[in-house]
């Protein structure tokens, strides 16, 4: 379209575009055709395209939605062309996810593998800040768990398709309490002497539990903040 060719008064364009108004009927007809191949083509990528999705099948999912919307759209594109592109995306996904089933080191590079989050009551930095993974974003699923202590946890982990497994200790032990911060300072007046017995002291940038002077920095992280532990 030629710069003089615009004009922002005319409104059947607007609305309509250059296509006559018969062409709503036909992108109606194309819809309902497109979503149609579409259900058909993810049902057959298999049940896990409609749960939690990994890096490669977002990307495969976008890809589909990138497909569609050209011949539901366009007028000089037929729905032929949409599906025969529907389909190389099914065959691209079933030969990765093949692959990826007999080799396992194939597998790891296309779909990712879990991380450790929290190791025995202690954050692993380096891994949070790899992932982009915040404190509170972690806390926040912990709390969701009814877990207030790191203590109380022996593994949190990142899985493939981001989500974060949670695994309890068998035990619990002194740890970092985790509780929200407007709701910090009202739980640390409410701390029992049990919860305060030996006066354990937790790092609040890592989680790691000490008895020495809360003043030295700490040994895992080099920090020098710390807080009351609970159990």
């Amino acid at each position: 379209m030629k710069k003089e060719e615009i004009n922002l008064s005319d409104w059947t364009r607007i609305l309509l575009g250059e296509a006559p108004p018969i062409f709503l009927l036909e992108v109606l007809i194309r819809s309902i055709i497109t979503y149609v191949l579409l259900l058909i083509v993810v049902s057959w990528l298999g049940k896990r395209m409609s749960g939690q999705l990994t890096i490669m099948e977002m990307a495969v999912m976008l890809t589909l939605g990138a497909i569609v919307s050209v011949p539901m759209q366009t007028p000089d594109r037929g729905v032929l062309q949409g599906l025969t592109l529907l389909l190389c995306a099914v065959g691209f996904q079933r030969g990765i996810s093949y692959i990826g089933f007999r080799s396992h080191k194939f597998e790891n590079i296309t779909r990712g593998k879990p991380n450790i989050l929290v190791n025995d009551g202690l954050i692993d930095l380096e891994q949070m800040v790899a992932n982009r993974i915040s404190r509170q974003q972690l806390f926040s699923v912990l709390r969701g768990q009814k877990i207030f202590n790191l203590g109380a946890v022996e593994r949190v982990y990142l899985e493939a398709c981001d989500l974060l497994s949670v695994y309890p200790a068998a035990k619990p032990q002194y740890g970092l309490p985790i509780y929200p911060p407007d709701d910090a300072q009202d739980r640390n007046g409410e701390m029992t002497s049990a919860e305060k017995a030996g006066d354990y002291k937790a790092c609040v940038n890592c989680g790691n539990v000490t008895k020495e002077n809360q003043h030295s920095p700490c040994r895992i992280c080099g920090e020098n903040s710390f807080t009351h532990a609970i159990i």
